[in-house]
């Protein structure tokens, strides 16, 4: 089984910054994306930015320029460093993995963390 554990969030102002940590364990397939997605109240969860093992990003327009995803493959984990916030920013930020493999797609999502930027 595997496990996704966000940590980083928290309470901000306006024009701050933040760096999101997500701690994997488990059995996880070596070649995979690793990413970070949003849900703000009352709207849809929505993609943040995503990093693969080959280093390919995919990045959301609100997110390019202000956010940066990194990952640290050996450990394994995946970071946001956040900066420039805003108060639309504010959503709770999950994390995911996933890959293919013979059997089928994997996924998974870690608990959630909140990130509330104040104006």
């Amino acid at each position: 089984q595997v496990q996704l554990v966000e940590s980083g969030g928290g309470l901000v102002q306006a024009g701050g910054s933040l760096r999101l940590s997500c701690a994997a364990s488990g059995t996880i397939f070596s070649i995979n994306t690793m990413g970070w997605y949003r849900q703000a109240p009352g709207k849809r969860r929505e993609l943040v930015a995503t990093l693969s093992t080959g280093g390919g990003t995919n990045y959301a327009e609100f997110a390019k320029g202000r956010f940066t995803i990194s990952r640290d493959n050996a450990k394994p984990t995946v970071y946001l460093q956040m900066s420039s916030l805003k108060p639309e920013d504010t959503a709770v930020y999950y994390c995911n993995v996933n890959w293919i493999q013979i059997l089928g797609r994997y996924e998974y999502w870690g608990q959630g963390t909140q990130v509330t930027v104040s104006s």
